[in-house]
């Protein structure tokens, strides 16, 4: 079994990705309700996570701790999704591409930040 199969194998119940990833079950049905994970169901109809879905549970609450509401964290997780599907886009790491938006984040908030500044003096 290669490493990408065990990393796509649905394991974990709820109660141990809550452990896991500190969110409430109501915080995981709500990402899940936003398909930015998809856990499977077994037979008894009970959520199972893959370490995938607990990776991904862990960007987005350090994306919310950042300051990302949801419809940007919808966005990277879209450009993830087009980057890893589309043939034709350089591949980049996965460090690599955090670093870029952390970059692209602190710029946002230095702008933000000066045009508070500027505002403040002009008034």
């Amino acid at each position: 079994m290669s490493p990408e199969d065990r990393r796509t194998m649905p394991l974990l119940p709820l109660s141990m990705v809550m452990q896991l990833t500190e969110l409430t079950a109501r915080q995981i049905r709500y990402y899940e309700e936003h398909n930015l994970i998809e856990p499977v169901r077994s037979e008894g109809n009970r959520r199972m996570f893959t370490l995938d879905d607990v990776d991904s549970l862990l960007e987005i609450r350090e994306l919310l701790d950042e300051g990302i509401n949801m419809a940007g964290i919808k966005k990277v997780f879209a450009m993830k999704s087009n980057c890893v599907t589309n043939s034709n886009i350089a591949t980049i790491s996965y460090a690599k591409f955090r670093s870029i938006l952390r970059d692209e984040i602190q710029q946002v908030i230095t702008v933000q930040k000066t045009s508070l500044r500027q505002g403040d003096l002009s008034g």
